[in-house]
């Protein structure tokens, strides 16, 4: 199962934090990657505690044949294309895409996958447990309720209701 991580909170060309992520994963398809399933859109705290907007997150299941290094090399060229700019670690961005896991494998070299911070991240995990419940981390070997428990303290996630504006 190949995971992707989508996550903005700031407007963009495209709309919305919620509907820019939209168009990046109608664009992920558009390039080779079908895109599977989706989860819910989440809204998120920012992590760490910030005075930035709300993020909107969620998770989607894709197929591709492209390898791991490709995937996240279209992952990369999206956010650029979508106006994002890479600078300071966890600062508001327009659109982040992250690969979270390729299927069972532990790539270290070039990129890491799994994503190294996916557990330590309700704005990943609770998504993730609403797309794939059984999922299991192929490094810890932990279950996705597992890691959702020893979740840090203080992370707001809650999914966003039908037809509010985020």
């Amino acid at each position: 199962m190949i995971l992707i991580g989508l996550g903005a909170n700031l407007p963009s060309r495209y709309g919305s934090p919620r509907e820019t992520l939209e168009a990046a994963l109608a664009e992920i398809e558009r390039r080779g990657a079908r895109v599977v399933a989706c989860s819910r859109w989440w809204k998120t705290a920012p992590v760490p505690v910030s005075d930035q907007p709300w993020y909107v997150n969620g998770v989607a299941r894709v197929e591709t044949g492209m390898t791991a290094a490709e995937l996240l090399a279209l992952l990369h060229d999206v956010e650029r294309e979508f106006g994002r700019v890479r600078g300071e670690r966890n600062a508001a961005r327009v659109v982040d895409l992250d690969l979270l896991a390729y299927g069972r494998e532990r790539i270290t070299e070039g990129l890491e996958v799994p994503h190294p911070r996916l557990a330590e991240r309700a704005f990943v995990l609770l998504p993730l447990a609403e797309l794939a419940p059984d999922w299991v981390h192929p490094v810890t070997g932990k279950g996705i309720g597992e890691m959702i428990a020893a979740l840090p303290p203080g992370q707001t996630a809650e999914p966003v209701i039908q037809g509010e504006e985020i």
